[in-house]
C-alpha cells in the first residue's frame, strides 16, 4: 500500500471528519483517479511527435498512455476525424497516490519562480484541473533525449461534493495552494 494512502486513512480522514462534521466515514472525500492528458495539435503536421510524447508520458505516469483522435473535422487546423492528436493516461489506486506524491514532492517544487498553484482551478464540483506548461519537471525525462517540450494537464478527480472539500482535501495531501 501507498505510503500517501496509508496517512490519508490514519490522518486526513479523521482531520476531514473533524472540519466537514461527517456522520459516516463514507462522507469523507477521497482522491477518485488522475487523468494526465497532452494535446498536440501540432500533431497534424507531424505525426512522430504522437510517439514522443507517449514515451514521455509513459516514463512520467509508469503505465501506457492511450492516442486521443479528433472527435470532429476542423478545416481551419487542418483537422479530420480520426487523426491522432494527443494522449493520455488514467491512473487509479496506488500508482494514483504514488504519482500524486511525486507531483506535490519533487516536480512542483522544481518548477522556476514557482509560488504555489491556483487555488481557483476547481470545477464546481470538488475536481481540480493543474495545467503544467514544461513536461520536463519530472524527474523521470532526461533533458537531452527530448525533441520538443510539451505541455501536460492534470485533472484531480474527486469524491468531494463541492470546491471546498475538495481544496481542503487537496490542501491536507499536500497541495501547495497559493490563495
Amino acid at each position: 500500500m501507498s505510503h500517501l494512502r496509508v496517512y490519508y486513512k490514519q490522518h486526513i480522514v479523521p482531520k476531514l471528519v473533524e472540519t466537514f462534521k461527517y456522520k459516516n466515514i463514507m462522507q469523507v472525500p477521497k482522491i477518485e483517479k488522475l487523468v494526465l492528458n497532452m494535446g498536440l495539435g501540432e500533431a497534424v503536421q507531424n505525426v512522430k511527435i504522437i510517439d514522443s510524447a507517449m514515451e514521455e508520458l509513459k516514463l512520467i505516469a509508469g503505465q501506457t498512455p492511450v492516442i486521443t483522435r479528433a472527435k470532429k473535422s476542423i478545416a481551419a487546423f487542418k483537422l479530420r476525424i480520426g487523426i491522432p492528436i494527443g494522449c493520455m493516461v488514467t491512473l487509479r489506486e496506488n500508482r494514483m497516490y504514488d504519482f500524486y506524491n511525486k507531483l506535490v514532492n519533487i516536480a512542483l517544487p522544481r518548477v522556476r519562480d514557482f509560488k504555489g498553484v491556483s487555488g481557483k482551478a476547481f470545477d464546481g464540483r470538488g475536481n481540480y484541473s493543474l495545467g503544467i506548461k514544461e513536461h520536463i519537471i519530472f524527474p523521470e525525462i532526461n533533458y537531452d533525449k527530448i525533441d520538443k517540450i510539451k505541455g501536460l494537464n492534470i485533472s484531480i478527480v474527486t469524491t468531494a461534493k463541492n470546491d471546498a472539500e475538495g481544496k481542503e482535501l487537496l490542501k491536507l495531501l499536500g497541495m501547495p495552494f497559493r490563495n
